[in-house]
Order: C-alpha cells, then structure tokens, then sequence
C-alpha cells in the first residue's frame, strides 16, 4: 500500500470504531483520540502511558451498593475502539496482560474491552533506550489485527486476524513485489543492527531466583526516590488496589478499583500492620524480580525492553545498567 493511500485505511478504521493513535504532546507522545491522520506522529518511539491504559482503567467504579437494594455490578456498554500505531513491544506486552486478566483468571471488564478494540501494530526505529531485542519482544507474531511495516515509500501489510482481512477488502492493495521484500527484509536488518542497549537476558531467571539479598543492588536503591513512576508507565504492571467508599447516610457506597504500585509502601500494608515489604530496598528489588520473571503462556519476560521505566525516572536510574551491574558483581 502506498503511503499516499493511508488515508484511505484510516477511513475504514473509522467505520469499524473511535480513532485512538500516538499524537504528540508537548515533549512527549500518548494514546489519544484522533480525527484526522495530520494529528498523529507515525514517527514516534514511545509513549509516556502505555496502552494498557484502554482495557485496565487507572481508575473505575464497579459496584454499587444500597442498603435496601443490595448490590449491582457496573457495566459499561463499551464502545469500539482502534488502536492505531502499536509498535511491537507493546503489542507483545498486551499478549501478556490478556494471559493474566483473561487467560488465568478472566477479569469481564478487561475482555470486554479487548473484545471491542481493533489493533493495528506500525514497525518503528529503535532508541538508545530501547532494548526489545533482548527480550524477544522486537517483532510481533500475533496480537495484532493489521501490522504495518514501513518500506520508506510504501507499507507492507500483514494481516493477524479474520477481522483484520475483511476490513482492508475493497482496498486497492496489491501483492507485494519482490522489491518490496526485498526492502522489508533490508530495513528489518538494519533495525536489527540498531539496537545499541543489550540485556543479558538470559541470566533474569538467576537474578529473580537467587540474587534477592544482594549488596549488589544498593548504589541503585540508594538513588531509588520509591515514586512508583516505572511501575505506571510498564506496560504490564497489573497491580491494582481495590477501595470501598460509603456516603454519610450510610445507605449507599461503591467499591472503587485503581492502579497501584509495588514501590509504594502502602501496598504490601495488610491488617494488623504488618508490612511484608517494608522498606524501600524490598520493594526495589522486589519490582525487578517481577519484570524478571517469565509469564508461562506467552514464554516472554515481562518485561518487553520498552525503555519507558528508565526513560521516565527522575533518579535517572537504568533499568539494563541495574540488571547488568547485579549480575556482573555477584556471578
């Protein structure tokens, strides 16, 4: 397809649901509505929030209650959403949180969502802060209704899902010629050859397994301010804290779900005090322990080498430079 009928795609998108894609803000870049494809950044390497935010809302109503009444689950009607400009990383990330809220213990909220979301992935150009390929996660297989690679004056499509090729029917594509992919090949390589961050990936199961008390990690959690900015802009940290909120009168309330984070000192807070992390060092290694970790359905860490956390830090701390310097001082 060429680019000059990009317009053309983006006016069947339309038809299908509510444009969402990457439109710069300030400094920065977010998921947000858009009407016209001027308004979008198809150059962009990140956004500061994830798309997690459409399916795991940061903050939700989800029950009501009256005291005569009893209780009544809320239910939106969701509308229908596209996603336009995913790259792979957070495509990749998105397979791991459907593994957690509809694989293992489906969460109606966010299937409903994921259900009505149409995605469409966009290759894209690597950062000094992107480190994707070391986790896998640079390429995306699946998880996508349409992925786009940009060949420099054309894209070439690749089609995910049923839905994903009813929708471009009637388009004027063609087969891609063998120059084409010939360019496609060309530029995946030399994405490849981009990448200048590298995680020793394949010692993370050592580091969440073995290296818990460590002296190793100390410079770093001496830096760590404990704000919990890296756990919000991840795109598969899930943690959420459920509230329940009761009026004056006693008779109505509703109960209230929103993000959380495992760096603040609230969340490991149970009844009768205890704190099972309660300092600033557990929580810290605590939360690399988990982005260590190796999600059992998708076979990917999760953590996909987006380069938000270290991108978004105040403390300026390295995500690749924290893992690398443990594993380097304590093999």
């Amino acid at each position: 397809m060429g680019k000059d009928e990009l317009a053309n795609l983006i006016e069947k998108l339309r038809g299908w649901g509510e444009l969402h894609g990457p439109v710069k803000k300030g400094k920065f870049h977010s998921f947000e509505r858009f009407d016209s494809i001027d308004e979008i950044d198809l150059n962009y390497t990140r956004t500061m929030i994830p798309p997690k935010k459409y399916f795991t809302r940061p903050r939700e109503a989800i029950m009501r209650v009256n005291l005569r009444k009893g209780y009544e689950l809320l239910e939106e009607d969701p509308k229908r959403i596209v996603l336009f400009g995913l790259h792979a990383c957070d495509i990749n990330a998105m397979k791991i949180m459907d593994s957690i809220y509809i694989d293992e213990f489906p969460d109606p909220y966010y299937a409903e969502r994921r259900r009505n979301s149409f995605i469409v992935g966009l290759s894209c150009i690597p950062d000094e802060e992107c480190f994707c390929k070391s986790m896998g996660t640079d390429y995306a297989y699946d998880g996508f209704d349409l992925f786009l690679h940009d060949i420099g004056d054309a894209y070439i499509i690749r089609v995910g899902t049923e839905r994903g090729l009813e929708l471009i029917r009637g388009l004027d594509l063609r087969k891609p010629s063998k120059d084409s992919l010939k360019k496609l090949a060309d530029s995946e390589r030399k994405r490849s050859s981009m990448f200048k961050k590298e995680l020793l990936s394949s010692h993370l199961p050592d580091i969440a397994d073995s290296l818990h008390d460590s002296d190793a990690w100390k410079e770093y959690i001496d830096r760590c301010l404990g704000c919990g900015s890296c756990t919000l802009v991840c795109p598969t940290c899930r943690c959420y804290d459920v509230s329940e909120y009761v009026d004056l009168n006693m008779e109505n309330g509703f109960r209230m779900r929103r993000w959380d984070s495992c760096f603040l000192r609230s969340h490991a807070l149970v009844a009768g005090g205890l704190n099972f992390r309660p300092t600033r060092a557990d929580r810290f290694v605590h939360r690399y322990n988990c982005k260590s970790a190796v999600n059992r359905v998708t076979n990917l860490p999760y953590c996909v080498g987006c380069g938000r956390c270290t991108v978004f830090c105040p403390a300026e701390i390295d995500h690749v430079e924290v893992l690398n310097s443990v594993w380097g001082v304590v093999r």
